[in-house]
């Protein structure tokens, strides 16, 4: 059970060595960082060389840090034997853990070694103690958990898994459930799921609103969180049971590292200690100059969508400086808020959606007609720039003033790990024995596991007048400046005074420092004898090809959808409602009309909503359609038939073979595959476990954020916003003119779907040669004549009666929007960078 007096790990994000260097010195536990051969979510950080990471890991020990490398994107087939030996090479490097995103990577990581511990991503997307205990099978020893637990559901987690907890405590907060955004992958071919997020929720977006546009002022930022700043939440964090604080940041510079490290690190100690966790003004604001959106504590204290996502902003704006007081010929007068220097760097507040703000740096700053040269922190002053840079003619009274750099701050900063002795040392105890006639003996150990044993050459002698004191050699032997070590603990044994030449010391500190510096213990390691990725293909069964005939599901999203496809007589339905209590009518006309049916889950199951499974169980469907781990187990022990959706992210033949020995029926891949990827994925599982989708409107962000509530309600949060979602139609407007739809589901998390629908119809006849027979259309609002349309073409595509491109192009003329072929697009690369 956690206390408030067991401390945290402090894990630091590294882009490069300086972040590293900056992380440790300024008093991180651990560092995380990823690989230039890829597979980090991060792709577009410095990232670090494989050939380096043995080295890296040496330094990080030495320093008696951990290192973590992140592995955390999904992995397609062709690549799990690059993965395989990177495993190895990491696991032989010494390296801490690996976090992991595929559960399939996870598998062949346990199957390699068991000396490589394997931390889950937050791309795992493990909301739950339920979904915990899926990847637990896998051995797992710690999760990252989602930005979007509070406390309170935090603590519940940890009271029932023993699996340990890290959580994010700083910096950016994505809008969309991490694993589940499909946004980039939807509107560029760039998987955020393999490191390559476009951002497009921090694009301006407008709202429609039962078909009228509305307009929200400067509120254009709808889908831009504010940053999460949880130094404050220190104390609760710890007695929830957080064993981890993790800072995220691996595309920040080294400043922002070292700045934000060292601020955890004082909020940690201050914690554990029994002291309050109190920063000053001062204190946050340096720490919203290295990078701020806007400090808040995202979701620990529960929803609050207003303050969450303000929308006003969406890129980093530094500190406010004050406000304009006046505007005169050669300067600007200004009510400070923060501290001002000539040579610090200021943004001028305007549109920043059409890039129309103005900035530059202080010339000089001016106190009544008296320059002044040093910083100067309240009060009003004229602040004088370059004209060339600023007009002042378009500066107004009452305009805010943010402070963008502060040169200072940054020398500050950059001097805590580039100078060349250590800032923070590793704690060193020492045990020494002196005595008459015998050689001084000198032993330690550090808290890295280093040791050393050194004797004097000589015996000493008994001293004739001055004795040698505890004092005097701990004075001498803690002499390690310019060392990686400190002296914490000291214990001496003086037998029949002895005398200690100064010189005998000095010559045995050397040798011990040497001593300690090669001892740095080596972890033993054992991995497997064979090719663990070619047994574990081994053990897949036999792709064989069925000869039964092609199957057409179609999920609908309202009950009149259900109608209309019972009256076409589809094969089989799929019912995934925004409310409900609408499922048992399903059920219920389903059954009337002899149509199996199978019941949607939403894809977030949070501590205390395993209530939403119960409610589906009553309904007694002849299957359900799992999108999280929680719901495998539960409808299956329940004797209910258990499908995998794409949410589960299946993009090689280990993550399918490990989900379908948890019992599922068949699985959809996930949309991130390309349409080589599904087809290599295709033929290397057996065909009768997939469910290919070939007509949908792709689910781009899954969020826990209601822009329902923040836009459309006087209320924070589902508790008092009036749901307006049950009354309204919404589409957000973006930079294009493109509505795409904005739906609620039953937990209050909003989807918003693109707005053009994906069909892969001519990639369906070489699917059907590989032997696939299951297939799916999703609806959105189509109506009842769309349905027919949809149903009879994809129809005929699955008997031979019209060609996929046929297919492709007659949607795509009946569509007011058009189709696009999207992520099956042929020969279509999804690290591709825009």
């Amino acid at each position: 059970m956690n206390t408030i007096n067991s401390a945290p790990e402090l894990l630091a994000p590294a882009g490069d060595f300086d972040c590293i260097r900056a992380a440790v010195e300024n008093g991180a536990d651990a560092v995380y960082f990823g690989l230039e051969d890829g597979f980090n979510a991060r792709a577009r950080a410095t990232n670090f060389d494989l050939n380096n990471i043995a080295d890296i890991m040496q330094f990080l020990h030495r320093r008696g840090v951990k290192g973590y490398v992140t592995l955390n994107t999904l992995a397609f087939s062709d690549e799990l034997p690059q993965l395989q030996t990177i495993i190895r090479r990491l696991t032989l490097a010494a390296v801490d853990a690996v976090l992991v995103q595929d559960l399939g990577v996870a598998r062949m990581i346990r199957e390699i070694t068991h000396d490589l511990a394997i931390h889950a991503s937050t791309q795992m997307t493990l909301t739950s103690a339920e979904c915990i205990a899926v990847a637990e099978r896998l051995e797992i020893q710690r999760v990252v958990l989602p930005r979007e637990l509070s406390i309170d559901e935090i603590r519940q987690i940890h009271g029932a898994t023993k699996v340990e907890l890290e959580a994010f405590v700083h910096g950016a907060l994505c809008v969309a459930y991490s694993g589940q955004c499909l946004t980039s992958e939807s509107l560029g071919g760039r998987s955020a799921n393999r490191g390559q997020c476009a951002q497009a929720c921090r694009l301006p977006y407008e709202l429609v609103c039962d078909g009228e546009l509305r307009d929200f002022g400067d509120q254009k930022y709808l889908l831009s969180p504010q940053d999460l700043a949880a130094f404050a939440l220190t104390p609760q964090l710890i007695e929830a049971g957080v064993r981890c604080f993790k800072i995220e940041g691996r595309l920040k510079t080294p400043e922002y590292v070292a700045n934000i490290t060292r601020h955890y690190r004082e909020a940690i100690d201050s914690a554990v200690a029994g002291h309050p966790v109190q920063f000053t003004r001062r204190q946050i604001q340096q720490m919203e100059q290295s990078f701020s959106r806007g400090f808040s504590p995202g979701w620990l204290q529960g929803c609050d969508h207003k303050m969450l996502v303000p929308a006003t902003s969406s890129a980093k704006r530094g500190v406010l400086l004050g406000r304009i007081e006046a505007v005169h010929f050669d300067r600007v007068t200004v009510t400070l808020e923060y501290a001002v220097q000539a040579g610090d760097g200021v943004v001028f507040d305007g549109d920043r959606a059409k890039d129309d703000e103005q900035g530059g740096r202080v010339f000089q700053v001016f106190q009544g007609r008296t320059p002044i040269s040093e910083s100067v922190d309240s009060g009003v002053v004229d602040l004088t720039f370059d004209r060339s840079n600023i007009n002042l003619s378009r500066l107004y009274a009452g305009q805010q003033v943010w402070k963008t750099d502060d040169p200072r701050l940054t020398q500050q900063l950059r001097r805590t790990y580039e100078t060349a002795d250590p800032q923070r040392r590793v704690p060193l105890k020492l045990t020494v024995h002196a005595e008459s006639g015998r050689p001084l003996l000198v032993e330690g150990i550090a808290r890295n596991g280093c040791v050393c044993r050194v004797e004097s050459e000589q015996s000493l002698e008994a001293a004739q007048k001055h004795p040698i004191t505890v004092d005097v050699l701990r004075e001498q032997l803690s002499r390690l400046g310019g060392t990686a070590f400190e002296l914490l603990e000291f214990t001496a044994t003086i037998v029949d005074s002895p005398m200690v030449p100064l010189s005998v010391l000095g010559k045995l500190r050397k040798q011990m420092v040497e001593q300690l510096d090669r001892s740095l213990p080596t972890p033993e390691v054992v991995l497997c004898g064979d090719n663990a990725l070619d047994r574990l293909r081994y053990q897949l069964p036999i792709h064989e090809i069925p000869t039964t005939t092609p199957l057409l599901t179609v999920l609908c999203r309202t009950l009149d959808q259900v109608r209309a496809c019972v009256e076409l007589h589809v094969d089989r339905l799929i019912a995934d409602f925004q409310d409900i209590r609408e499922y048992r009518d399903a059920v219920e006309i389903a059954r009337g009309s002899d149509h199996t049916m199978l019941l949607a889950t939403p894809r977030i199951q949070k501590p205390d909503e395993m209530g939403l499974f119960r409610a589906m169980l009553k309904h007694r469907p002849d299957g359900v359609l799992v999108r999280n781990l929680s719901g495998l187990a539960f409808f299956h022990d329940q004797g209910i038939p258990v499908v995998g959706d794409y949410s589960l992210n299946v993009t090689n033949e280990l993550t399918a073979a490990f989900l379908m020995e948890q019992k599922l029926q068949w699985l959809t891949p996930s949309y991130d595959l390309n349409r080589d990827q599904l087809m290599e994925l295709v033929q290397a599982v057996p065909p009768q476990w997939l469910e290919v989708v070939v007509h949908q409107h792709m689910p781009m962000f899954h969020m826990e954020h209601c822009v329902f509530c923040a836009m459309l309600s006087p209320g924070t949060n589902k508790t008092n916003c009036g749901r307006p979602c049950d009354f309204h139609q919404v589409e957000l407007r973006d930079r294009t003119g493109v509505d795409h739809p904005l739906v609620a589901d039953v937990g209050c998390r909003n989807t918003l779907f693109n707005a053009v629908a994906q069909s892969s119809a001519e990639v369906v006849a070489d699917l059907l040669q590989a032997g696939v027979r299951r297939f799916r259309i999703e609806l959105l609002r189509d109506d009842a004549d769309q349905i027919r349309k949809l149903y009879s073409w994809y129809g005929q595509l699955l008997t031979g009666d019209v060609s996929g491109e046929h297919v492709w192009r007659t949607l795509n003329a009946m569509n007011r929007v058009g189709v696009t072929r999207g992520t099956l697009e042929s020969r279509r690369n999804p690290l591709a960078i825009l």
